[in-house]
């Protein structure tokens, strides 16, 4: 829950009777309790916010009540609108999402689609292509289950060779991929299924469909050498545990309950006593992957265990979010589709229309999330090691503000960070879902508050969060829609944190002391200006085609490019930023640097991008894509050489060679080099490398700003020759004092600090 509160009802005693009359009194607790919420629920009426009669408030304006479908109550969206209708409830029908004109789950199958994506990614990075390879499956649920039953059948690759419900075990040790595969969908289509209606015929030998009510089941010398025992027969409990513990490729969670806790963990502690007799300790696991499409299947401490000892996890709240995400857009776009009714006279089965036609939009959009989302943490946990300080500071920062609770979710102290940093060990991947989420929760309640209008964040990157047909038709109605804001700031702090890393923006704080909304506004100018959409695209459409280690080495690069273009946005324009007018100063002339300068550059600059790209297509990269990506390596002299020329009025390429010429004579591309690849321990150092870089460019600029202003009506690379070769002899002594400190080794900070104050004592006249 990014925001607000979350909470559920038991009803204890509801009256006996049969199926049909325990249903009945069910459903009536159940309009009682959303009655009882909705009558001390402020409402919208003809705009205002309104408060209902009785109802003393001690805070401010909130209308926004959802309910969300769950455990025992998955069938009664419509009983909840009808509630939602007879109070003049201003969300209608999007009261409660997935009714019977709303997006259904199951059918959709989105929650497992979702946690699907973290699947796919895990073995994507162990170089596995699950929708193509084999690989091996245990699981915990039945076919008839939304996670479980469309998880199990979203790869034709799945070996299912074993799993559990609360009243069978599914056990098939060398089981028949395509016959598996077809006998799962009958079952999923099937009403009430369970495991007992599996056709045994089609389950290898040894194998078969045991019940949980058995005092023992005979384990076959198939199901015995699958699970590594010598036992030849046991408990239904005992064996649960043994297939909890199996040797597998990937732990499919779609069940209910929690079946794994940390070995440091009591049964008490998990608060599930139900299944304390099979619960395993999370060292104990041998599967590669979990997949957490069920709730709660592993305590968090487990899946640090699971982490620390090389598994591959998230956080349930990371792998099944789709479903929470997809109830999200239903009800921002029946809002939205409210306003259009009411303006545009849409019938209602027209807008029924409209949204059954958006159901493959929408599922896109929100599976999008999920791939970008485990992408962050990917990217976060490799680099984990380096940057373990950054996210320590991240989490002590959030904790000093109130926001995070470090021992209610499970994050390590100082000590443990230490001991960690000692065994060259970083954050792990549940910790840093814990970490990514704080980080997008604490930028967006920074937008919200900020006061300041987000509007001009959709003048270059249009809203993304609606379907495109919605964006097209209704365009007009999205900047009014009662939540436009919120939903503006999910969509940058998602954007902005998934890109750059939970760290970056309290990072850029730190240094910059400029305020979230302006940093947010250079992240998407810097996006713009740098073209770097159409390459995170074009890398990430490259799954399972080169090695996942060749796609990250490429997404850190352009995140290194915008973090560079971000502080340099921030240094030259501050709190003025903005995002249109930027855009239009610099776009196109960095285009042209990008595109234009190779034949302008320096010798150095070109042997230097030169081999990059060469190394990009050593990774894998097109010709193409190694192309774009080197001519990265320009961005920050192109933010200069098109500031320039626009405050000059100059042309782009003209600046670009001015650049080029002092490069050449007075060897700085062996000093920004030399500053850009110092080796740097801890934030201070950090800091003095990016200050040093910076005190290059600067002088550079200022240098390059003198023949520009005052040269006006004559060709600056003329002049710039001129002034080389009448101040000849100091910039001999100068290259003379930079070929010495080459011969002494390695470039350092004192020798990098004397060479910059040598350059401006150079340049100065």
């Amino acid at each position: 829950m990014p925001t607000g509160a979350k909470g559920g009802f038991f009803p204890k005693r509801v009256p006996a009777g049969g199926r049909d009359e325990v249903l009945e009194n069910g459903i009536a607790c159940y309009k009682t309790f959303i009655s009882g919420l909705l009558d001390i629920t402020d409402n919208v009426i003809d705009g205002e916010v309104v408060t209902p009669d009785g109802v003393v408030r001690r805070d401010g304006d909130d209308p926004y009540l959802v309910v969300a479908a769950d455990k025992g109550t998955a069938t009664f969206s419509d009983i909840a609108n009808g509630i939602s209708a007879d109070y003049g409830f201003w969300l209608d029908d999007a009261f409660a999402s997935g009714g019977s004109a709303g997006y259904d789950h199951k059918k959709m199958g989105i929650t497992a689609r979702g946690a699907w994506e973290a699947v796919r990614r895990h073995f994507r990075e162990q170089g596995l292509n699950v929708q193509k390879d084999p690989f091996t499956v245990a699981a915990i649920g039945d076919m008839a289950g939304d996670v479980f039953g469309n998880g199990m059948l979203l790869s034709r690759k799945i070996n299912l060779v074993a799993a559990f419900n609360h009243l069978h075990i599914f056990l098939d040790p060398d089981p028949d991929m395509a016959a598996s595969y077809r006998e799962r969908k009958r079952l999923f289509r099937k009403p009430r299924s369970g495991w007992s209606d599996y056709d045994e015929a089609l389950i290898s030998k040894g194998g078969g469909v045991f019940s949980r009510q058995a005092k023992t089941i005979r384990l076959s010398p198939e199901v015995r050498k699958m699970l590594d025992t010598d036992e030849t027969s046991m408990q239904p409990n005992a064996l649960i545990r043994l297939i909890l513990k199996m040797r597998v490729d990937l732990l499919w969670n779609g069940g209910i309950g929690t079946y794994v806790k940390a070995s440091t963990e009591s049964h008490i502690d998990v608060g599930d006593r139900s299944n304390d007799i099979v619960r395993v300790d999370a060292k104990q696991l041998r599967c590669k992957v979990i997949g957490e499409g069920g709730n709660l299947g592993l305590t968090q401490h487990a899946r640090i265990e699971f982490s620390l000892a090389g598994g591959r996890i998230n956080t349930d709240f990371i792998d099944n979010s789709a479903g929470v995400d997809s109830s999200d857009r239903e009800v921002n776009i029946k809002i939205l589709l409210s306003d259009v009714a009411k303006q545009k006279n849409m019938t209602r089965s027209k807008r029924n229309e409209l949204l059954a036609s958006m159901t493959d939009s929408v599922a896109k959009l929100v599976l999008r999330n999920n791939y970008l989302q485990t992408q962050s943490i990917s990217m976060s946990e490799i680099r984990s090691v380096e940057r373990i300080d950054e996210i320590a500071r991240l989490i002590s920062n959030l904790e000093k503000t109130g926001l995070l609770d470090r021992e209610l979710e499970f994050l390590p102290d100082d000590t443990a960070i230490e001991d960690r940093r000692a065994r060259k060990q970083g954050f792990t991947r549940p910790e840093l879902a814990v970490v990514l989420s704080y980080a997008k929760i604490d930028l967006y309640d920074g937008l919200i508050a900020s006061g300041e209008t987000l509007e001009d964040f959709l003048i270059v990157d249009p809203l993304r969060y609606f379907p495109s047909i919605l964006r097209k038709r209704y365009s007009e109605f999205i900047p009014g829609h009662r939540l436009s804001r919120q939903i503006l700031a999910t969509l940058i702090a998602n954007d902005l944190v998934n890109r750059m890393g939970p760290a970056f923006v309290k990072r850029v704080q730190d240094d910059t002391n400029a305020d979230i909304v302006t940093i947010a506004r250079a992240y998407t100018v810097a996006r713009q200006i740098c073209g770097v959409g159409g390459l995170f695209k074009t890398i990430e459409s490259l799954d399972n085609q080169l090695p996942a280690t060749a796609q990250m080495s490429m997404l850190f690069e352009l995140s290194r490019t915008l973090r560079h273009a971000c502080y340099w946005l921030i240094e030259q324009f501050g709190d003025t930023l903005e995002i249109a007018k930027t855009v239009d100063r610099l776009k196109a002339g960095m285009k042209t640097v990008y595109m234009r300068t190779s034949n302008t550059m320096s010798t150095s600059a070109r042997q230097r991008q030169e081999k990059a790209a060469a190394d990009y297509q050593e990774l894998g990269a097109s010709e193409a894509l190694a192309n774009k990506m080197s001519s990265l390596l320009l961005t920050r002299a192109a933010l200069d050489i098109a500031d320039l020329a626009e405050v000059y009025k100059r042309d782009v390429m003209e600046t670009a060679k001015l650049y080029a010429a002092f490069n050449e004579h007075l060897s700085l591309f062996l000093l920004h080099v030399g500053a850009e690849d110092l080796r740097v321990s801890g934030r201070w150092q950090a800091i003095a490398r990016n200050n040093l870089r910076e005190e290059f460019y600067q002088i550079r600029r200022e240098h390059a700003a003198r023949f520009l202003k005052k040269r006006s009506k004559q060709d600056v690379s003329v002049a710039a020759g001129k002034w080389l070769q009448e101040n000849q002899p100091e910039v001999k002594e100068f290259r003379d004092m930079l070929e010495e400190m080459k011969l002494r080794g390695a470039l350092d900070f004192a020798t990098l600090s004397v060479a910059a104050r040598e350059l401006r004592d150079l340049i100065s006249d």
